[in-house]
């Protein structure tokens, strides 16, 4: 089954996670320079909505494809207690909403 790692910019006692552009960050972490000129994301780790709010999303390919990369987001979000949910191939028709 396919999943998606969804990250949100609240903690998990609901406090907004600053700097607000941290979301962002990250993901020009894996980002290039398409032929337009332009920053476009990775599939693998993007910004996106979900319900309305801006989130991290992580694919978990990105376990296996760049270890490194994973393993860093992932201590992030627990270092810094970030809510996190994990959406699976059926549940996929909410992102972008």
């Amino acid at each position: 089954m396919h999943c998606k790692y969804i990250i949100e910019g609240y903690t998990n006692e609901g406090r907004k996670f600053r700097p607000s552009d941290w979301i962002d960050r990250i993901a020009s972490m894996m980002a290039s320079y398409g032929s337009s000129h332009r920053l476009v994301f990775s599939e693998l780790l993007h910004p996106e909505l979900y319900k309305g709010q801006k989130c991290l999303i992580i694919d978990t390919e990105l376990q296996t494809k760049d270890p490194a990369m994973f393993d860093y987001v992932m201590n992030f979000v627990k270092s810094n207690d970030l809510k996190m949910s994990e959406v699976c191939d059926s549940m996929e028709s909410e992102l972008g909403s």
